[in-house]
């Protein structure tokens, strides 16, 4: 079957969502908006810290926010992207509030603002706890509301159509390839329809569940970025993953796991072994404040040294009272687990939570697939740089949300349907009856990434998991040759070609830089030693 809409938005978290509005908002035509699941299952929905914003300019101002950046990013940041996010971030937040997200105010009606690691002033605007979780809510609600925007749930988008399906050769050296929108899996049939489109928005999320232990939903298995490399887009960063340091320490809770906000540190949590000991002093003088590739370092290191599991977060020295205010979500998860966060130490470690790479794109968003823009945390900007500065995701989706929707209505008379496209090609193929196969080597993609990419890593273990992944790779192209295009399949595929992106640039990248450290080119002051 074959289906027609101006917009194609795959993904729905916050970056899809703020597309999809503004673009339905102009009265140009009718947007898809794809869900791999249900609309509410995004990255977007578990975060828990706030929108970094510069909101108070009594005490602060953009050139401290960009210069905080700047310095998280271990200054290979653009300095284009982090001043086009940082000035457009007040705009943002004004766009989100309209369309019925909650931030916490004080009585006078002014934002309650948090402070974070790596930030010189309080900036973060949150919600409770939840504040991923309240911008997904006002975001569903809008779009369930716009006459112009058709959501389809648990629909998989298994290629970009480009000229390549037209039968033209297309490397990574040709220089105008275009978008003419996707392949899409609905599961209802358990057909691929042909999805065109006059501009496609990639909003697909991260990789984090290419790890065995991660932050984020099982879905963010990296398939907007695998799309478009397998499209010969440009894929850039691909080594700076950042791994949160605090996520609830909690054995068989793993995908996701629940996260520990870093505003709990902001609010004045210390890191502690188990037995109440602080360690962070010697690794940073920011202490538990650090930015977050150090402090996920330091904790590593420490777990390695004690030969422990997990350190712990220590809040039992803050009032019981505000900290069930601050934190009510984090106090009853724990709570369910036997934790009383007032009186007991929190157990952490260190898991898989966002990566900085991805499609590279312009300042309007657009990759270099003409008609295909990258948006959210598939999308690599620039303003993250070598290590994402905390809460600065959700502002950088919805400022490029706002600079693609603005480009894409400008150009998107220009462009017509491509009417030769063919239809999905499965004649000959079979039902998938090996799912054991897909399921063991899901395991394994995760075991490699986890022990030889990981937050510490090494020529050596760069090199094993390459080949590994390498041996995999062939055995799920040779299959899905052979059956039919399922979900499970195809985010295999899409996994192993983002742990093959990681591996690829990390081994590239000969020196410690931001989030990417490797024993071989050490660069930090103090003296790491697996």
């Amino acid at each position: 079957m074959v289906r027609k809409f101006d917009f194609l938005v795959i993904g729905s978290g916050v970056a899809g969502m703020s597309f999809a509005l503004q673009v339905a908002s102009a009265k140009k035509g009718k947007v898809a908006l794809i869900c791999k699941t249900t609309i509410d299952e995004a990255n977007t929905a578990k975060a828990q810290g706030g929108v970094a914003s510069v909101t108070d300019l009594k005490k602060d101002n953009f050139e401290k926010h960009i210069h905080d950046t700047m310095v998280a990013g271990d200054y290979i940041s653009d300095p284009a992207a982090v001043k086009q996010v940082v000035e457009n971030a007040p705009a943002g937040i004004e766009r989100l509030v309209n369309w019925g997200v909650n931030f916490d105010r004080k009585e006078d009606g002014t934002f309650d603002l948090h402070k974070e690691g790596g930030h010189s002033e309080f900036r973060i605007l949150h919600h409770a706890d939840d504040s991923g979780f309240e911008i997904q809510r006002g975001l569903i609600e809008a779009v369930k509301r716009h006459p112009n925007i058709k959501v389809l749930e648990n629909h998989f988008a298994v290629e970009i159509i480009t000229q390549h399906h037209l039968g033209i050769e297309v490397n990574r050296q040709t220089p105008d390839i275009e978008c003419y929108g996707a392949y899409i899996l609905d599961p209802d049939t358990g057909k691929v329809d042909t999805f065109l489109s006059k501009v496609t928005l990639l909003a697909t999320g991260g990789i984090g569940a290419i790890y065995t232990s991660t932050t984020n939903p099982n879905i963010a298995t990296g398939d907007g970025i695998a799309m478009a490399y397998r499209a010969k887009a440009t894929v850039k960063d691909m080594e700076f993953v950042q791994f949160h340091p605090t996520a609830l320490f909690h054995p068989g809770e793993t995908h996701p796991a629940y996260l520990i906000t870093e505003a709990m540190r902001g609010y004045g949590g210390i890191l502690r072994l188990p037995n109440g000991e602080e360690f962070m002093q010697k690794y940073d003088k920011r202490l538990s404040l650090a930015p977050r590739d150090i402090v996920a370092r330091a904790i590593d290191k420490e777990m390695k040294i004690h030969g422990i599991d997990h350190v712990c977060l220590d809040v039992t020295h803050k009032d019981a009272e505000q900290t069930k205010a601050h934190f009510p979500n984090i106090y009853a998860k724990c709570l369910s687990i036997g934790i009383d966060i007032t009186k007991q130490y929190i157990p952490v470690c260190p898991c898989a939570h966002y990566l900085c790479g991805g499609v590279q794109v312009d300042l309007n968003g657009l990759s270099s697939i003409h008609r295909l823009y990258a948006v959210g945390e598939c999308s690599c900007t620039g303003l993250h740089g070598g290590n994402r500065l905390a809460s600065n995701s959700l502002i950088e989706a919805v400022v490029y949300a706002d600079a693609a929707a603005r480009h894409a209505l400008s150009v998107i008379d220009d462009y017509t349907y491509n009417n030769k496209i063919p239809e999905w090609n499965d004649e000959g193929t079979m039902t998938n009856e090996e799912k054991v196969l897909i399921a063991q080597d899901m395991r394994e993609v995760g075991q490699i990434m986890s022990n030889y990419v990981g937050i510490v890593r090494s020529d050596l273990r760069l090199h094993r998991a390459w080949t590994r992944l390498d041996i995999i790779y062939e055995e799920t192209e040779e299959l899905f040759k052979r059956v039919k295009a399922t979900r499970d399949i195809c985010e295999l595929r899409n996994a192993i070609n983002v742990g093959y992106l990681v591996t690829r640039q990390a081994i590239e990248r000969k020196e410690s830089r931001g989030l990417h450290y490797t024993l071989d080119y050490p660069k930090h002051a103090y003296d790491y030693k697996n």
